[in-house]
């Protein structure tokens, strides 16, 4: 796995070697039976999936982001008055921010998931993925990093935010600034119905800039959301196209331009946690001091009984 992880070359690009992953894991993919046949995607589940595939797309939204939604309403959901009045104040400006931030959460913490990294990259039990910046799933041998991925106040305020049950997905582990160009995280990991999925960043250490901190456009949720059909991806029935990344971020490009969109950077503490909702644009600042460091972790989260893939490279999720 770890081989695959690292890979480079063109076979990264054949959906055959996709559909040999898929069915390798044709279990965990047989839940998705229903979900084609209710969302009208002709395909078997082990077979690449996109959004053009949706025939008869989910009349459901997120609750929180339907346009009739007022604060009165996010104040008498169930479990509300639970939080603290810091992030009540918070949560009652999600529809309009897509974002909110937790100062120190998870301060007590950041070392050890730092240390048990290093130990684990020295002993050969993780390592970077193909793009040299990506650790994967870290929290499945860091039980620091597991702590985190499975924090007590953080699944409390997804699932708050999705009403529905959650499904932690991933981990991906920095060292450094991924000086990724802006996206969306749905266009990697995507919903049917579309905004199921919410993002927990983590500063395991002071962030400072020139440091590829991490940048992000409060209010950008509400733009539509970008799908392999809005772009010339290059894709065929047999291959992934070359530039396709290339592709969707001059798309991406384009409509910050449009709508004027403001990046604003996050110089966290260590500790500080940045939540965002799915469709929220961010980026990697470009990396101006490279003896700087940014130790970050970001877990992403689906919504349980919805449909999970990824639009990018049109496969489904495996859980």
């Amino acid at each position: 796995m770890k081989a695959l992880e690292q890979y480079t070359g063109f076979l990264r690009r054949l959906r055959f070697t996709y559909w040999l992953f898929n069915l390798a894991h044709l279990l965990r993919l047989a839940k998705n039976k229903q979900l084609y046949k209710t969302l009208g995607i002709g395909k078997a589940v082990w077979q690449h999936v996109a959004h053009a595939d949706i025939k008869q797309p989910s009349a459901d939204t997120p609750w929180l982001d339907q346009d009739s939604i007022a604060p009165e309403a996010i104040r008498k959901q169930a479990h509300f008055s639970e939080f603290p009045a810091a992030l009540q104040a918070q949560l009652l400006l999600w529809p309009q921010n897509g974002f909110l931030i937790l100062p120190g959460l998870l301060a007590a913490e950041a070392d050890a998931v730092n240390a048990e990294i290093t130990a684990l990259r020295e002993a050969g039990k993780i390592a970077f993925n193909f793009t040299g910046r990506k650790i994967f799933n870290a929290w499945k041998h860091s039980p620091a990093a597991a702590g985190i991925f499975h924090h007590p106040l953080l699944l409390a305020l997804i699932r708050f935010i999705f009403n529905k049950e959650v499904v932690p997905f991933q981990t991906v582990n920095f060292i450094r600034g991924s000086q990724e160009k802006p996206h969306s995280d749905s266009i990697h990991m995507t919903t049917e119905p579309l905004g199921y999925l919410v993002a927990v960043w983590v500063a395991l250490e002071d962030i400072e800039a020139g440091s590829g901190e991490l940048l992000f456009y409060p209010g950008s949720h509400k733009l539509r959301y970008v799908m392999s059909e809005d772009f010339v991806s290059g894709n065929t029935s047999l291959q992934l196209g070359h530039d396709t990344r290339e592709s969707y971020e001059r798309k991406i490009e384009e409509l910050l331009q449009q709508h004027a969109c403001v990046g604003q950077p996050f110089l966290a503490k260590k500790g500080d946690v940045l939540v965002w909702h799915a469709n929220l644009l961010h980026a990697g600042s470009p990396i101006l001091d490279p003896q700087l460091t940014r130790q970050s972790m970001v877990a992403h989260y689906f919504a349980e009984g919805v449909l999970q893939y990824h639009e990018i490279t049109q496969r489904p999720a495996i859980i």
